[in-house]
């Protein structure tokens, strides 16, 4: 693929993100976010894999390739808390004696 068509699909691609989250309700984003959970495990192992292709003798290779797991890693792990956090809110108050 030449360099001017994957950057006219990445620019399509980052319109259309946009435009597509932009429309959604803020109610929405924190579910739908929650849910999107395993794209980041895909990345993360996608990450991985990309780092152990990696050559060996290129130091800028593999800062590269670690340097993605461990965004990857930190995203995953980041949806997780907010998740958590999610859930948490939906929760009823057992100490203070009944529902809310």
């Amino acid at each position: 693929m030449e360099g001017i068509s994957a950057l006219y699909i990445f620019m399509l691609a980052a319109f259309t993100g946009y435009e597509v989250i932009s429309r959604v309700p803020v109610i929405l984003h924190t579910p739908l976010m929650s849910g999107s959970n395993f794209v980041h495990g895909v990345v993360l192992v996608g990450a991985m894999v990309v780092l152990g292709h990696a050559d060996p003798a290129d130091p800028a290779q593999l800062a590269i390739g670690f340097v993605a797991v461990f965004l990857g890693a930190a995203n995953a792990a980041g949806g997780y808390v907010v998740t958590e956090r999610m859930l948490a809110m939906f929760k009823r108050d057992t100490k203070a004696g009944g529902a809310k």
